[in-house]
């Protein structure tokens, strides 16, 4: 299963990850930050995708009683 945001939401997350992350991103620009609020997102994504499929193949992997 892979989860998309819409644009408004993927931009509600942007803005609370730089607000999270305010005093680590306070030197870098604005736009450098959402470039860096909008990386993370996709990686998160990524990862959770990767973990939904690992399960995925423990549980058909695993035996049943």
């Amino acid at each position: 299963m892979k989860k998309t945001y819409t644009p408004s939401q993927r931009e509600n997350l942007e803005n609370k990850l730089i607000d999270a992350f305010k005093g680590e991103m306070n030197t870098l620009s604005e736009e450098l930050q959402q470039i860096l609020a909008d990386d993370l997102i996709t990686a998160f994504q990524n990862r959770i995708t990767v973990f939904q499929r690992i399960q995925t193949k423990a549980k058909l992997l695993t035996p049943k009683p």
